[in-house]
């Protein structure tokens, strides 16, 4: 009878350097602290809210939670694998995205002075 050979064992994942991880945390750290400081001045100017703000902000609060939730995985010791690292990217890019786009909602709001047409003030 053949000698069985074990099975092979499987192959360790890719890691992500330590240092370039910081940097990354750095940088989520970074982008969620002007979010939320966003949010934070917009909702503190005076005037009264319409509808259409609600667009915006359920834009700039849903990327905080992806931006919230990359920033929790990026502090994970899991993030050192390449794959869970990847994935913690790509949420943090969408929570970047709509943040982005909740942002420029409320300034194109702002500029084009839709309350103004749509509600008397």
């Amino acid at each position: 009878m053949p000698e069985e050979k074990p099975p092979a064992p499987p192959p360790e994942p890719q890691k992500i350097d330590v240092i370039f991880r910081g940097g990354s945390v750095t940088a989520i750290g970074v982008v969620l602290a002007f979010s939320l400081g966003f949010l934070n001045n917009w909702a503190s100017q005076p005037g009264t809210w319409i509808p259409e703000d609600l667009a915006a902000v359920f834009l700039i609060g849903g990327g905080i939670v992806f931006q919230v939730w990359a920033l929790a995985g990026m502090l994970s010791p899991t993030s050192l694998e390449g794959a869970v690292y990847r994935r913690i990217v790509r949420t943090f890019m969408i929570g970047l995205i709509l943040v982005s786009v909740g942002v420029l909602v409320a300034i194109a709001g702002d500029a084009l002075g839709y309350s103004r047409i749509w509600f008397k003030q």
